[in-house]
């Protein structure tokens, strides 16, 4: 993969991260290319990243090995438009990170007969901790599989897909994830403050703690319910606090949370698809 060229359509977070990545994976910043319109951001990876800049996509295409889709889902169809005849000519893998964007759609958007790859990382990405499911059509061969799975391994860990409808539920796992778990941190912060302890501290411990049983959890052959059942000792603190949980019919509660965000994920990919 030393010799291969990289192409981004769109300038925003995630491609920052990605091209972030590949920097500190080896890859040189001649072979890859960001076209944004918005000139800031051009700016910045000219002179963050030292890589090649474009104001116009087709330059994302043209010579290229591999697209990245970056950019916001209701633009995608005309971020494509200027690219389809470049594209038709070189044909590069392309890999969507554009959220709710199915393969099919894409497939149309481009002309047929497009090897893609389709990626839903999570905002972790952006500090190197990234949680990405991938899923590869029919015209995607095994090298093309393996360069898309090194591009995104460099913002963190990845797993592959066999059905794309499994995007949506990997979507309200670690795509909408980062968010529940900030939802129940700030809620043992607040707790944490309303009983005595300053907030900052408050802050400190909450973070480690999350910090430590993700590490905990990764590090260990035990499944999660044994390494919970660890730290419950019978009659003790933990087990009381478990205990108020379930009564309030929290696993429920994350069901029925979860549930929603898969199905919303499935509406808004129906409506992008429907709509273009």
């Amino acid at each position: 993969m030393e010799h291969l060229k990289i192409g981004f359509i769109g300038g925003g977070n995630m491609a920052r991260s990605l091209v972030g990545g590949l920097l500190m994976t080896g890859w040189s910043g001649d072979r890859i290319r960001v076209c944004e319109p918005d000139a800031e951001k051009r700016d910045y990876f000219e002179q963050q990243f030292g890589v090649r800049v474009s104001s116009d996509n087709p330059p994302a295409v043209h010579g290229n090995d591999v697209i990245v889709l970056a950019v916001k889902p209701q633009v995608l169809r005309e971020a494509l438009r200027p690219v389809l005849t470049d594209f038709q000519k070189y044909r590069p893998l392309v890999v969507s990170i554009v959220a709710g964007a199915r393969e099919r759609d894409i497939q149309r958007w481009l002309g047929g007969e497009a090897a893609i790859v389709r990626a839903m990382p999570n905002t972790p990405a952006l500090v190197g901790s990234g949680a990405t499911g991938l899923y590869a059509n029919a015209f995607a061969n095994e090298q093309q599989r393996e360069v898309a799975e090194s591009l995104m391994r460099s913002v963190g860990a990845t797993v592959w897909l066999n059905e794309e409808a499994m995007l949506d539920v990997v979507t309200a796992l670690s795509g909408s994830g980062p968010a529940y778990f900030m939802y129940f941190m700030e809620a043992l912060e607040q707790a944490a403050v309303g009983h005595g302890l300053a907030p900052d501290t408050a802050r400190l411990l909450t973070l480690e703690t999350c910090l430590g049983a993700a590490k905990l959890a990764i590090k260990s052959n035990e499944t999660l319910p044994e390494l919970r059942r660890h730290v419950t000792s019978p009659g003790g603190t933990t087990e009381w606090a478990l205990r108020v949980m379930d009564e309030a019919g929290l696993p429920d509660i994350i069901q029925r949370a979860f549930a929603a965000a898969a199905t919303r994920a499935t509406e808004m990919a129906d409506t992008l698809g429907d709509q273009s």
